[in-house]
């Protein structure tokens, strides 16, 4: 009995798959189940939310059983609904191939508990890609934002690799970026991305136009600052509620679109806290700890501040990554 408890409370593990419509994905998704090193005789549930021009071949996964089951309208993406479809089949693993039109945030809210994402993959057609950045921008950065893998399919050589990267790197600069040429030939991204900031001077000096980047780049790895000295201009945010000599500081952050743009704030300590007011522009000058606070539920960088001189805001107010 206590082995059978042991095998229900196991994740089970989730690959997703997402892209727009031909994509790459249902060939990727096949060749994948056809392979037995992806295989130990495993019960497999194949989710679908979109219907492709090709079809998958079970025939061809001779090395377990595949179920294949169709999500045809966001709406059933509820925990109830994917844990029914995973105990009809009495499946062990769930291999998902999402559509692109959707947020990937109905998703992930709605996952069962005991269900992993263990790999997510975007697959992209690079002859439609600078298209769908350019018209639905809020979908790709939806589908960057979370990825380990993007695949450029259909590269060729006349496509510019640094545009491709560059859309990418606005986005994370923790994915992995691959290009599959028409000829078969798969070759990843090598481009280095310097920060445009010293991180080893005594003091980062944080230029207006890196704030974006620098943000994304201490959330992402907080260690890498523990202990430097840093000085950026920002708006101040205060409240009632926050502890004795704490506020916050930080500016308004686009990542896509208007409709997404976010105060990205670090929280600060100072003894004259309470002379600040909200929405104050500061020139900010402070030593980053990584430690607890309750403003963060848990560890975060914390700016021990050690000057602040009142400024006006920057040429652009909003911060972006390019």
């Amino acid at each position: 009995m206590a082995e059978n408890r042991s095998m229900q409370e196991q994740d089970v593990p989730v690959y997703l798959f997402t892209g727009f419509l031909e994509a790459g994905k249902t060939k990727f998704i096949q060749e994948t189940l056809e392979d037995k090193r992806f295989n130990n005789g495993e019960k497999t549930l194949l989710l679908l939310c979109e219907e492709g021009e090709e079809e998958y071949d079970i025939s061809a996964m001779p090395y377990q059983e595949v179920y294949i089951r169709t999500i045809e309208e966001p709406e059933e993406l509820t925990s109830e609904h994917l844990t029914a479809l995973l105990q009809a089949c009495g499946a062990t693993r769930v291999v998902l191939e999402y559509n692109g039109m959707w947020q990937l945030a109905r998703l992930y809210q709605n996952l069962p508990d005991r269900w992993a994402v263990y790999q997510e993959m975007f697959f992209v057609d690079a002859t439609t890609f600078l298209q769908y950045n350019a018209n639905m921008r809020s979908l790709v950065v939806d589908k960057l934002n979370t990825c380990e893998l993007v695949i450029f399919n259909r590269f060729t050589e006349a496509m510019d690799k640094m545009t491709f990267h560059k859309i990418v790197r606005g986005v994370s600069r923790r994915t992995d970026i691959a290009y599959e040429y028409t000829n078969g030939q798969v070759e990843y991204d090598e481009i280095e991305d310097p920060l445009p900031f010293d991180i080893e001077a005594p003091v980062i000096h944080l230029a207006d136009t890196d704030y974006a980047l620098w943000y994304r780049d201490i959330m992402e790895d907080p260690a890498k600052y523990d202990g430097k000295t840093i000085s950026f201009r920002g708006i101040v945010a205060r409240d009632p509620k926050f502890p004795p000599k704490t506020f916050a500081v930080g500016r308004h952050v686009m990542t896509c679109c208007v409709e997404d743009i976010a105060y990205s704030c670090v929280v600060a300590e100072w003894q004259s806290a309470e002379m600040l007011q909200t929405r104050q522009w500061v020139q900010v000058t402070g030593k980053i700890h990584v430690k607890k606070h309750k403003l963060y539920r848990g560890k975060g960088p914390v700016l021990d501040v050690q000057e602040i001189v009142l400024t006006g805001p920057p040429e652009q107010e909003v911060a972006t990554f390019y």
